[in-house]
């Protein structure tokens, strides 16, 4: 099946299975894929985010659940509370799980990480279709689910072209300068080997 995503400034790419079949304007893309679904997305169409904090994210951060909120809060446990808290293996995969749908609805399609060592946090990065980039040492930087809340350069993933992966987002801001003053957290829409992984609802 043939999609269309499209933004709010007419750009488009055409999307058939897991690859990039075609970009360019909407009007052009349209005509040469007739029977494409359009899918209509307010703000800009950009590649996927990395974010450069994959192991401090996912193996040295515990992502509460919703229904853990009035005990545990609502925002990553770190340091003296991780160690208190003393995850276990089921408890892990279910803190990677959250962890990679937070990550997900900023947009990011690959993660930076050094050789996770939990098998429940390799097998919810692996579930989630996220690529992995190896990475020596620490970034620096402050860890962030928002890549442009953590100090560093934003890093995209690969250029969209025609016959590369499907792997992009769409942010709710009028331009790049938009995204990069206002962040992430803008993400309306997370696209990985041409599935629709997040949507804001």
């Amino acid at each position: 099946m043939q999609t269309i995503h499209a933004d709010s400034r007419g750009r488009a790419l055409a999307v058939e299975g897991a690859w990039i079949a075609g970009a360019g304007p909407l009007e052009r893309l349209a005509a040469a894929y007739p029977s494409a679904r359009v899918r209509r997305w307010p703000g800009i169409l950009t590649p996927g985010l990395v974010n450069p904090h994959g192991t401090e994210l996912l193996e040295g951060a515990y992502h509460p659940d919703p229904r853990e909120a009035d005990e545990l809060g609502t925002q990553p446990l770190t340091g003296d509370a991780l160690t208190a808290l003393a995850p276990d293996d089921a408890r892990w995969g279910a803190s990677a799980r959250r962890g990679v749908q937070r990550m997900l609805a900023h947009g990011t399609v690959a993660v930076a990480c050094e050789e996770l060592r939990r098998r429940a946090v390799r097998d919810a990065v692996a579930r989630s279709g996220l690529a992995v980039a190896d990475r020596l040492g620490n970034p620096g930087g402050a860890p962030s689910l928002d890549p442009y809340a953590c100090g560093l350069p934003v890093e995209f993933a690969p250029p969209r072209e025609r016959g590369s992966a499907a792997r992009f987002a769409v942010f709710d801001v009028p331009d790049e300068a938009a995204l990069s003053a206002r962040g992430a957290g803008t993400c309306v829409a997370t696209v990985i080997e041409g599935r629709l992984v997040y949507r804001r609802r």
